[in-house]
């Protein structure tokens, strides 16, 4: 039934305006048309981002969207360099180098959106 669909990542912002400095300006999804002033919509890659306004922002601890990425090193850096910091987790079976976390052949950093959402890079 929805195997076949595309899904969307909806994460929820106190404030459009910082979101969208954060979102276009650091992350640089591309924006796409809204019909709705509370609502953002972006497109990154193949799938779509719809950034919208609610008062139960950042409440989720766990992460909202991973973008999967060439160069998980690199991404870092370019991001830092955009004033982007990083958050460093301790899990089982996984080390630190920098800011990403290596667990065999996986590479991932995780960062925060200006209300707190969790977001993260990962290897593809």
């Amino acid at each position: 039934m929805l195997g076949d669909r595309d899904a969307i990542a909806t994460i929820a912002v106190k404030d459009t305006n910082a979101a969208k400095q954060f979102y276009e300006g650091k992350l640089g999804l591309r924006p796409e048309e809204s019909a709705e002033s509370s609502v953002l919509s972006y497109k990154s890659g193949n799938s779509s981002v719809l950034v919208y306004q609610s008062q139960f922002a950042g409440t989720n601890k766990a992460t909202a969207a991973t973008w999967v990425v060439g160069d998980v090193d690199g991404t870092v850096r370019e991001l830092r360099s955009k004033g982007v910091a990083f958050e460093h987790y301790d899990f089982p079976d996984t080390t630190r180098q920098g800011d990403v976390h290596v667990s065999g052949k996986t590479r991932v950093a995780w960062f925060k959106d200006p209300d707190g959402n969790i977001l993260s890079i990962v290897n593809g």
